[in-house]
């Protein structure tokens, strides 16, 4: 069983890496982000919350996400591990999970600020089935349109140049205290991930000693 977390800035490649490991190793991918959009999709209470807070620019408290993380892992539907992303965001959350789980490795996929702010602002959504784009390096057939529902693909409501400016903010000062907990224990490991995509995953399995894809 392997049990990874995977950490860095918005637009850094979380999802997309998590998801190409989660494939060929049959790791469940947990990805915090997606259960709160879910929850402010679904206009759930906790998700009237979580919006409020994310188009501030805030992190959302940390007793609210180590109780999203620990109802999660509580499902027990990861017989072979998991890859989480998303978490935890802050020194007390990366105390929690280490007393809480053994893990095998930690992914800091790094990426310079001005890369951040240029993949993020070419992010776009579908607003009627939430199918994920990116102008950059992965544009819709038609401008404006979802390939998949035909639905108009619009920003993230948090993907404002003021917002991603204090979620940098944030990350850096709440991410090196994390790394510096996960690294007494020789977890981590730093990944460029400003080359392409199959570039990156290759370079995490070299560095963890995973098979390459298949």
């Amino acid at each position: 069983m392997r049990k990874y977390v995977i950490i860095g800035a918005q637009g850094s490649g979380k999802g997309t890496q998590s998801l190409l490991l989660a494939r060929d190793l049959d790791l469940v991918h947990i990805s915090v982000g997606d259960i709160f959009r879910w929850h402010v999709k679904s206009h759930t209470k906790l998700g009237a919350q979580v919006r409020r807070t994310m188009s501030a620019g805030d992190l959302v408290g940390d007793d609210l996400v180590e109780g999203v993380v620990r109802e999660r892992l509580d499902q027990h539907d990861w017989n072979y591990g998991f890859i989480i992303d998303g978490f935890p965001r802050s020194r007390r959350q990366t105390e929690f999970f280490l007393e809480s789980y053994d893990i095998d490795g930690v992914i800091h996929l790094d990426l310079p600020d001005e890369e951040v702010r240029r993949r993020v602002l070419a992010r776009r959504l579908c607003s009627k089935c939430g199918m994920d784009y990116n102008l950059i390096a992965d544009r819709p057939t038609q401008e404006g349109r979802c390939d998949v529902c035909g639905g108009e693909l619009v920003a993230r409501e948090d993907d404002t140049e003021d917002a991603i400016a204090e979620r940098l903010r944030n990350y850096r000062a709440k991410t090196d205290p994390i790394l510096e907990l996960f690294g007494r224990k020789e977890y981590v490991v730093t990944v460029d991930a400003r080359p392409d995509i199959e570039t990156v995953q290759r370079t995490i399995r070299e560095e963890l000693g995973l098979p390459m894809p298949r």
